[in-house]
């Protein structure tokens, strides 16, 4: 369990921080005016390569607005023993049981081939539960690719608060986050290892493309890469999309209500589709705009 907390938080994020925006959407931002405040709800990509990490300005632009950085987690503040300690505890086995047991021989094959392309061994894995596998080919595959910790949005983002010396703040805990994960059915976890394993035969061709659409904000292109194996798999969205934009929600409607413009992050699937963020907002009588 050699993972930070943030790299944990990359990998979950990662299984599906990209799938859509607004259509014709001019960028990831959109704005939330409160009587006595304005609060940007911007999508993210938590990782993006060194050599194409340049934020879009309409971000820069809400940044240098903002009073305070709001993140799905508060990376600033995670503590690295702490995760570690979470992922011993809710992320293993039961003692004495390995994950080829768990997973069954053909699948056990892969998981050894995918560690394999990826310059680790299999052992690594063997008394880890299969969500937290999943995550851990994940982080590696992504890193393999040549995305960059450091250049995503948030470390960006954070970097600059800190110097700033603006205030942080996270809109869940590190059980929150990955509480969904580790509770997810035996028959669940295997269907999202199975899908994992699948995404890390994706080229880098087909990661510059997600970036790209990204930036642009091109929904239907988005759509047709990534949104595909969550309308068959709907237990994973509740876990990963649905429920924790409905805790995050209130906490939201908060800021927009108070005194003080801050800027919040959170991957671009939570902001829109059935549940979405925007949607949500929009029910409760609020009213977005996208920041051009």
């Amino acid at each position: 369990m050699g993972r930070t907390a943030r790299r944990w938080f990359y990998a979950l994020s990662l299984l599906g921080c990209l799938s859509s925006l607004a259509a014709r959407a001019a960028s990831p931002v959109w704005v939330l005016h409160g009587a006595h405040s304005t609060v940007y709800l911007a999508g993210s990509i938590h990782l993006l390569p060194a050599q194409d990490a340049q934020l879009p300005s309409a971000l820069d632009q809400a940044y240098a607005s903002s009073a305070k950085l709001v993140m799905e987690l508060d990376l600033g503040t995670l503590d690295p023993l702490a995760i570690a300690g979470w992922m011993s505890e809710h992320g293993a086995l039961a003692a004495g049981t390995r994950l080829r047991e768990v997973v069954g021989e053909p699948r056990y094959a892969r998981v050894s081939s995918a560690a394999t392309d990826l310059g680790v061994t299999t052992e690594l894995f063997d008394g880890q539960a299969p969500w937290a596998v999943s995550l851990e080919l994940a982080d590696l595959d992504y890193v393999h690719q040549g995305l960059d910790p450091e250049s995503g949005v948030e470390e960006q983002l954070l970097r600059r608060a800190q110097s700033d010396h603006k205030p942080t703040a996270g809109l869940e805990t590190l059980s929150d986050e990955l509480g969904g994960l580790a509770g997810l059915a035996r028959a669940d976890q295997l269907r999202l290892l199975d899908q994992t394993l699948d995404e890390l035969k994706q080229s880098p061709q087909e990661t510059r493309e997600l970036v790209s659409a990204w930036r642009r904000g091109d929904a239907p292109q988005l759509a047709t890469l990534l949104t595909q194996e969550y309308k068959s798999f709907p237990a994973l969205y509740q876990q990963l999309v649905t429920a924790r934009n409905q805790r995050w929600l209130p906490q939201i409607e908060q800021l927009v209500k108070g005194d003080q413009n801050c800027l919040i992050v959170v991957g671009a699937l939570h902001l829109v589709g059935d549940g979405g963020l925007l949607e949500l907002l929009r029910k409760d009588g609020f009213t977005p705009t996208q920041l051009n």
